[in-house]
């Protein structure tokens, strides 16, 4: 599948949620070729921002959408990798900053 084609299906299946594309497109683009390395390597699309161990069953938190974006995007307005915001973020109405790792030290190694 081409990036517009994951950028369509994705962006039909997550906006009813809440959850929006950032406006930076060539960010966009290259986190969504990244998932897609990551589903020719591993067989899942594991999160680009963050090491994957190849093992599904380790890395089921870090499958995008990832486990940790809903907390993310309530309080950031982002998720880590800044792939999925908020309509408000995208809008500029709140302050982007930095989205903290929440994924536990013991599972990142």
């Amino acid at each position: 599948m081409d990036v517009e084609k994951l950028y369509a299906q994705l962006a039909k299946t997550q906006e009813p949620k809440g959850y929006y594309f950032n406006t930076d497109q060539l960010l966009v683009f290259d986190l969504l070729e990244s998932l897609q390395i990551n589903m020719k390597r591993y067989g899942y699309m594991a999160c680009p921002c963050r090491l994957a161990s190849g093992d599904r069953k380790k890395d089921q938190d870090i499958i995008c959408p990832c486990v940790y974006r809903t907390e993310d995007v309530a309080e950031f307005g982002s998720c880590y990798c800044n792939l999925y915001v908020s309509k408000d973020w995208n809008e500029e109405k709140i302050k982007r900053q930095f989205v903290p790792e929440r994924r536990p030290v013991e599972l990142q190694f």
